[in-house]
């Protein structure tokens, strides 16, 4: 999954799970633990190159937390299924 800029270049931290937006992006990997360690760093601000302070309110993340939370849940789902002897295919 890569995080980047909105569609004008303006730093903000939005899922883009097939790397297509424009501008800067970063790379996490699509697990609960890393997206919470990357808030602890403040690894966001960094990787976009966004200065402390610039932002009012620093950048918030929100929308990735709970994109990365939804991942987890499915992927969750997926492998309880598969434990079970559940199959998607027919």
């Amino acid at each position: 999954m890569t995080v980047g800029s909105d569609t004008r270049g303006h730093a903000v931290v939005v899922p883009d799970p097939l790397g297509t937006a424009p501008g800067r992006g970063a790379h996490l990997h699509p697990t609960t633990e890393c997206y919470e360690l990357a808030v602890r760093r403040k690894a966001f601000g960094r990787a976009l190159r966004v200065q402390a302070g610039s932002v009012p309110g620093g950048l918030d993340s929100t929308a990735v937390g709970e994109y990365v939370a939804r991942a987890s849940e499915q992927h969750e789902q997926v492998t309880e299924d598969r434990e079970e002897g559940w199959s998607s295919s027919s």
